[in-house]
């Protein structure tokens, strides 16, 4: 049988896993973590050599666990846009910013001001999160490590490149997110040069592959030092809840993927092109031929739960569990409290890095379960908005295939499905973005004509989350509440986070 090593790197781990191509499932994973500091509000950084110890500590005890070291393909996915500056072997020169990043805002805002058709994919104009915008930014505020970097990679590329020893690009991030037309696969170098960074374009890999291509094969002394028995071949992988809809069999005109963990992305997959205001792309043949992907998303999702858990509250994972639990006996949008998620700011409708969070109708009666509730309510309105922006007079998404953390919280995953008043599939594999690297592996392996054959033919349906219906008139209101107080509240939280900015600076 061959074994398919697929690594999901995310905000605060890597998941590593090996999947049996004969019986199409994972056979083991493990996970290592790694540190994210935020020096200044609304920046997050991490130390790219801190991945890959983690991957290689996780990937070591997955050999281990298996007691199988023959692996034939190695594919990996990580957050984006998280940007590294390197030099040409690769090593760091600076911390990387993390996807949720938002200090290039000012930016980001300035990409819609050019006009080049390639921004058309993406609705006009880059989100803060992006490398291009981030590279902007670099050669603004911190022109000495601008200038030194040879390569400015996404963590895809940096791990690809330990792994291989080549520089090579991703064609779904690149596409979706450093502004690349996915049909022609070429730099946009006319266009980093309008923005002002004309040598983006050649400290970017020049060499682009489509997922589920082969990168390269494992260096020598890399299969030596982690266990690997030959040298197994690297196939290309990208943005993690963008390749997850391989890893869930969305590949459908009115299907959309949610992966809601730390943040939300939520992915469709279309044989039409359909621009719409709000939403990133349409981006063509970024992840598979003849198809127009579109992205939109929430921010800070499970981080916010997190923050209030953990942070806020001081709760261990068993507190949390309790917490959520108490949450459940309150009724819907019955507290009189109403949480904004723009803790680090709005992807999609507003397409806005400097709205930010908050807590309204507090009073002393108020209780954690209370708080807790609101921001689950909360999270689900923001899913809510995005996917209202996406839909058109021609198009409606009519079924959900979630994935992420969400799958572990009973309450966040009916409320969802309550605000939504839609059923929430769910399938047999938890993490569609490690079964997503199987699928790749196994079509890279000759198994499969297409990658999109291989995605139909290992995802497993289980099950659905019904919504409650009896909840429907309560959030319908909640729902328009949350809408009116973004609106009533937007340019205070601006003012306030232009303020934090100046504090940080000062």
């Amino acid at each position: 049988m061959a074994l398919y090593l697929s690594a999901d790197f995310g905000t605060g781990s890597v998941r590593v896993s090996l999947f049996d191509g004969d019986a199409q499932a994972m056979i083991g994973l493990e996970k290592a973590a790694y540190e994210t500091a935020y020096p200044r509000m609304g920046w997050a950084e991490q130390n790219p050599n801190d991945w890959w110890d983690a991957f290689e500590q996780a990937t070591g005890r997955l050999l281990a666990q298996v007691g199988r070291t023959d692996v034939a393909t190695i594919a990996v996915a990580t957050t984006a846009s998280t940007v590294a500056t390197v030099l040409e072997d690769g090593t760091p020169i600076a911390p990387a910013l993390l996807w949720m990043d938002a200090r290039a805002a000012v930016q980001a805002a300035r990409t819609g001001t050019v006009d080049h058709p390639n921004l058309a994919f993406a609705g006009g104009s880059d989100a803060a999160e992006w490398l291009v915008p981030k590279a902007m930014w670099l050669r603004e505020h911190q022109p000495e490590v601008y200038a030194q970097a040879a390569r400015i990679v996404e963590a895809q590329d940096f791990i690809n490149h330990r792994l291989t020893g080549q520089w090579v690009g991703s064609q779904l991030n690149a596409t979706c997110k450093w502004n690349v037309d996915g049909r022609q696969g070429k730099l946009p170098a006319d266009l980093y040069a309008l923005l002002g960074i004309p040598e983006l374009a050649s400290k970017l890999p020049q060499r682009i592959v489509a997922v589920g291509e082969a990168v390269g094969t494992v260096r020598p002394q890399v299969a030596e030092r982690i266990g690997f028995t030959g040298r197994p071949k690297v196939v290309q992988g990208g943005i993690d809840a963008h390749v997850a809809t391989l890893g869930a069999g969305v590949t459908g005109n009115e299907e959309l993927l949610i992966t809601a963990g730390t943040s939300i992305a939520m992915i469709n997959q279309s044989t039409e092109r359909h621009d719409v205001p709000g939403v990133w792309g349409p981006y063509p043949e970024a992840l598979l031929p003849g198809r127009w992907l579109t992205e939109i998303g929430v921010v800070s999702a499970g981080s916010v739960l997190e923050w209030l858990a953990a942070r806020m509250f001081g709760l261990d994972a068993d507190g949390h569990k309790a917490l959520m639990a108490e949450a459940a006996d309150l009724p819907p949008h019955g507290s009189g409290l109403l949480t904004l998620d723009y803790f680090m700011g709005n992807r999609t409708p507003y397409r806005d890095a400097n709205l930010r969070g908050g807590i309204l109708g507090l009073t002393l009666g108020h209780d954690r379960p209370h708080l807790y509730r609101s921001a689950v309510e909360a999270v689900a309105y923001a899913t809510r908005n995005a996917i209202e922006a996406l839909s058109t007079d021609t198009r409606r998404m009519h079924r959900f295939v979630v994935g992420g953390g969400i799958r572990h919280n009973p309450l966040w995953l009916q409320v969802t499905a309550d605000v939504l008043q839609a059923p929430l599939v769910m399938t047999r594999e938890a993490n569609h973005t490690l079964l997503a690297g199987a699928v790749a592996g196994a079509y890279a392996n000759g198994a499969f004509n297409s990658l999109d054959e291989a995605s139909q033919a290992w995802v497993r349906y289980e099950h659905e989350i019904e919504p409650n219906p009896t909840t429907r008139d309560a959030y319908e209101m909640g729902f328009q509440a949350y809408r009116d107080a973004t609106a009533a509240a937007g340019p205070t939280l601006n003012a306030l986070a232009a303020r934090s900015v100046e504090g940080d600076a000062s």
